[in-house]
């Protein structure tokens, strides 16, 4: 088991002992960070004058100015040897390999449906004809057909982000192509990750980009978007209270008709039991949950489907008309009200059809719908049919249908069965919920958690101990408050229907700004998915006394933390913003920093993609002296599952060379885990700061070479650090070494170029000032790193509104004070760290 969390000793790194070559297309992508400050947050963030990045002495450097295009227009750039989060080409046989072992992760939650879905509908409807029969199996059939069939199998399966799913994978998704994101972080290298995939455009093009200029426009759209994406996830979360509830609750309640005595409170005592057991496993790790539970999740739909068609040859096989949709006509006809409140039971045959989609990064699309089409859906529908027949013959057994239609020398191995299921299909729920967590936590809208990685193979196996105790906890209150399926049921109902509202929302969205469909398909889909969702979510939201208040409580609370936590964190990174310290300070200071350089590498971590934090400030008036290498770390999260590890890093100098004084910026997706301690990220870290160097001499002394010759072919630019403003928002220079299509593209030119360059440029021999640089970088790593990090306080303004204060002053703070400490979260040496105080007022 590995923590993130993980502290060691520091260590000393050594650079590796070797010379430069060419930028061949197998080498490691490096940027000469000239990218990195090309793109501004929003010009309310900044001041005039703030938007100087750097002087000092005069550096010709070659520069390849391309005309400035907008994401729609192009295909991101593809890196060579990267290794991006490509969909999955797998063989047919690990298509179906993957297909099975999605029973045990995908679908236990709706596998186990079948125990508690009929008897909850007929609490509404009363069976006194078969057209209530046939009409609720008719509405069963129906929507599984439409909404898992049809809905998530042949289109949401599609939306996926590079292989991931759910709702924030939807909400990244569309980061990438409006910049939507409230945090204004985000650069233009970002968009050369190998891994950032755009779409070329089609003849859709032009309201694709309306729309996406109307969503970049309007702060009011940003921030209904973020609204919408974390109530899904809230109800996601309320999901993982729910399912474990439900599912073990109606699991042990087949015990009351099979053992004397054994009335609601031994159901309940029975429920916590398993419960508390369920949870205290967690900590051990899911690292085998395909396989393992997979066989029980197949026998379990071989016992459904069995039993089913065991009960249709034995008592009605005629229920099988329930197939024509006139049924449910005749149903509402008859019942009306009641049958309109019949549907917060119907919509339960469905639970955890949302689980298709977010377990998908651990699967394949091809296996989950394989496993679906040809396994799921049959078998599920095998048993309703088997139930209705059975209720044709015994209408009063709809209270226990499931287990009284189960033949009696069965019993007890199908209970075994079921519960195993039941527990299976909770802990499904509960790794999505952790899941869930930790994509807030990296798009930065959950406070920090200790995670903890329990698979050293499966980077989506997690355990996050305090939501695990915080579900249990909830769990057995739920359990031993409504101590009954039914009233969990109506509660189950509003947060399910409410997590497939925001998916229809969020698939539209991506239909009509990515994938540029044609306008009447793409409208089609909320209107015909989500007016049956709106159907239904009205005949839950009517149970709302009867235990629907307690998904809208669990939402609720969970939004108000999510979107405290992301204002108060965009809060903060503008007020660093408009702080930063201004590069003419930095110049009046010299080389010295007004101080004293000892030999050390000083790790400043601070959130800013652009400029100077001013807690560097605090730190050279705290300190008697500062280290003779700074380099300004900046951990970052970007809209795509994974960044591969050779493309982890952006290095640009910072100042002129004789400060030594750079920044990093260190990016990871939201499915990319941190478990790297500080010794490997140093490591990492100096390698990446030295190939910057090596790129940066070499590119000067080509630079240097083509005037020499006076190539008029090639454009030279200029910055001079002491004499002229670097703005933000720079043109975005194309990456030392570029993808292989450019390099292809480019051949002719680079040979021509080459073979006519002096052969001092050529030479391997290593540039003075580069030497030099390099041995006061080994002489710094000799001397041990430093880690400087700022204990913030984040205070509203005295002219702030009272909400604004009360937000920020107290539930914002409240947060930031019990969250994990900065440096816990990024796995830095307690020994090696230097703290100062700071104050951000916003």
């Amino acid at each position: 088991m590995e923590e993130e969390d993980r502290i060691e000793e520091s260590s000393r790194v050594r650079l590796r002992g070797r010379t430069f070559s060419g930028g061949g297309v197998n080498e490691s992508r490096w940027v000469d960070g000239s990218e990195v400050d090309s793109e501004s947050p929003p010009l309310s963030l900044f001041d005039d004058n703030e938007a100087k990045e750097g002087y000092g002495s005069l550096r010709r450097r070659l520069v390849k100015k391309p005309k400035r295009v907008d994401s729609f227009d192009v295909e991101a750039m593809e890196i060579a040897g990267a290794h991006g989060h490509h969909p999955k080409d797998i063989s047919t046989w690990r298509t179906l390999a993957l297909a099975f072992q999605t029973l045990g992760v995908v679908y236990g939650d709706m596998g186990t449906s079948p125990l508690y879905v009929f008897s909850d509908v007929f609490s509404k409807v009363k069976i006194e004809s078969e057209v209530d029969i046939l009409g609720a199996l008719s509405l069963v059939m129906y929507t599984i057909a439409l909404l898992p069939l049809v809905k998530y199998v042949f289109v949401v399966l599609k939306a996926n982000d590079n292989g991931e799913g759910g709702t924030f994978a939807l909400y990244s998704l569309i980061c990438r192509y409006a910049k939507v994101n409230m945090l204004p972080n985000r650069q233009p290298a970002d968009e050369q990750i190998s891994s950032f995939r755009l779409k070329l455009p089609t003849p859709e093009l032009e309201r694709a980009l309306s729309i996406k200029e109307t969503l970049e426009r309007r702060s009011s759209l940003k921030t209904l978007l973020l609204l919408l994406v974390l109530m899904g996830t809230s109800m996601v979360i309320g999901d993982g209270i729910l399912t474990p509830a439900i599912s073990v609750m109606s699991a042990v309640s087949g015990l009351q008709g099979a053992v004397k005595g054994f009335d609601t409170t031994a159901v309940v005592v029975f429920s916590i039991v398993i419960l508390v057991a369920l949870f205290s496993i967690q900590q051990f790790g899911t690292s085998k949950v395909g396989f393992s539970f997979a066989p029980a999740l197949a026998l379990w739909f071989f016992s459904l489907g069995s039993i089913g068609i065991y009960n249709l040859v034995k008592y009605d096989i005629t229920v099988i008309k329930a197939v024509n949709p006139a049924y449910i006509y005749f149903f509402f006809k008859k019942n009306s009200k009641d049958a309109w409140s019949a549907l917060g039971g119907c919509i339960l045959c469905i639970t955890g059809a949302e689980a298709m989609f977010a377990d998908l990064g651990h699967f394949s699309v091809p296996a989950i719908q394989i496993a679906f089409t040809f396994v799921v859906f049959p078998c599920l529908l095998l048993a309703y049919m088997g139930q209705a027949a059975f209720l044709m013959k015994y209408p009063e057994s709809s209270d226990r249908i499931f287990y009284d239609s189960v033949p009696e020398s069965l019993f007890w191995p199908v209970f075994v069965i079921a519960t195993l299921a039941a527990m299976i299909a909770s802990q499904a729920m509960i790794s999505a919920t952790f899941s869930c967590v930790k994509q807030s936590m990296a798009l930065g809208c959950f406070p920090r958690m200790k995670i903890i990685h329990t698979s050293r193979k499966l980077m989506g196996q997690i355990y996050i101990p305090v939501i695990n105790w915080f579900l249990m906890i909830m769990c057995v209150v739920v359990v031993s408050i409504f101590r009954s399926t039914t009233d969990i049921a109506n509660a189950y109902g509003i947060a399910e229907v409410g997590v497939m509202l925001v998916t229809t929302t969020l698939v539209t969205l991506v239909m009509l700004l990515i994938w540029q469909t044609n306008l009447f398909m793409a409208l089609c889909f909320p209107l015909v998915f989500g007016s049956i969702e709106l159907i239904y979510f009205s005949a839950v939201l009517s149970k709302v006394l009867e235990g629907g208040w307690l998904p809208l409580v669990f939402a609720s609370f969970f939004l108000s933390v999510m979107y405290i936590w992301n204002y108060g964190s965009v809060l903060k990174y503008q007020s660093e913003v408009r702080e930063k310290i201004s590069m003419d300070f930095m110049l009046e200071l010299g080389s010295t920093l007004g101080t004293v350089r000892t030999p050390g590498i000083g790790l400043l971590y601070n959130e800013l993609v652009h400029g100077i934090p001013s807690i560097f400030g605090q730190f050279l008036l705290s300190l008697p002296a500062i280290h003779s290498t700074i380099v300004f770390v900046c951990i970052k999260y970007v809209p795509i599952p994974v960044v591969p590890q050779e493309e982890r890093f952006l290095f640009r100098r910072v100042c002129p060379k004789d400060y030594h004084m750079f920044r990093c910026i260190a990016r990871y997706g939201y499915k990319d885990i941190r478990k790297e301690d500080h010794h490997a990220f140093e490591q990492l870290l100096v390698q990446s700061l030295e190939n910057f160097l090596r790129k940066e001499a070499q590119e000067l002394a080509l630079e240097s070479g083509l005037q020499e010759m006076d190539l008029d072919s090639v454009s030279v630019s200029s910055r001079d650090y002491s004499t002229r403003d670097v703005p933000d928002n720079e043109e975005l220079k194309v990456p030392l070494m570029l993808g292989t299509r450019s390099e292809e593209a480019e051949t002719s030119n680079s040979e021509a170029a080459s073979a006519a360059l002096p052969s001092s440029i050529m030479s391997s021999e290593i540039d003075p000032s580069l030497e030099y640089e390099l041995s006061a970088l080994q002489e710094a790593i000799d001397s041990g790193f430093t880690y400087f990090l700022a204990h913030g306080d984040v205070r509203a303004k005295k002219n702030s509104f009272f909400l604004k204060k009360l937000v920020i002053n107290y539930l914002y703070a409240f947060l930031r004070r019990n969250c994990r400490a900065g440096a816990a979260n990024m796995s830095v040496p307690h020994m090696n760290i230097l703290q100062v105080g700071m104050t951000y007022m916003v």
